[in-house]
């Protein structure tokens, strides 16, 4: 199966938690590690740091522009994508769906390893206790990168196996 489902349309990174999410044009994708600027990429964050026994270390996320879209209209909590804490932000892709899932980002490789649900210190981030509510079970999807590669905004993300 290789279906073209969506897009990038940012990217951003922190360098360490806590610190604002900056934007990017392009970001270097790396296995066991994560992206490069990251504030997991040298092990650091609270993410990471707080990974228990028997889960998968997340190495990047990302979440959907849609989501962000009806958290704005629909919900009118005033929120950027950057808010989220999500390393890229796509559009016209369900990631829920890539969980278990292989898929392409550019030339990248990833698996979905679970949803990314949202979490309190989101919530201390943006000073926002609505996000919580609003993001529950669409607050994007956690990942592992399996080869290593640029990722571009305007890159396609691209679905390459179902679920196992």
């Amino acid at each position: 199966m290789c279906v073209a489902d969506g897009h990038v349309i940012s990217i951003y990174v922190s360098s360490r938690a806590g610190a604002p999410m900056r934007p990017r044009d392009q970001v270097e994708a790396v296995p066991r590690r994560g992206l490069e600027g990251d504030r997991y990429f040298a092990g650091p964050g609270g993410f990471l740091a707080g990974a228990t026994p028997g889960r998968e270390v997340t190495e990047l996320t990302l979440i959907e522009a849609e989501v962000i879209e009806h958290l704005q209209g629909d919900l009118g909590i005033e929120v950027e994508a950057a808010d989220s804490r999500r390393n890229i932000v796509t559009r016209g892709v369900s990631l829920n769906s890539f969980v278990g899932s292989e898929f392409r980002i550019g030339q990248v490789r990833l698996v979905g390893a679970g949803l990314c649900e949202p979490c309190v210190s989101l919530v201390k981030h943006t000073a926002n206790k609505h996000l919580l509510r609003g993001l529950a079970h669409r607050g994007g999807l956690r990942a592992r990168i399996l080869t290593r590669g640029t990722i571009a905004v305007g890159d396609s993300v691209v679905e390459v196996s179902s679920p196992r």
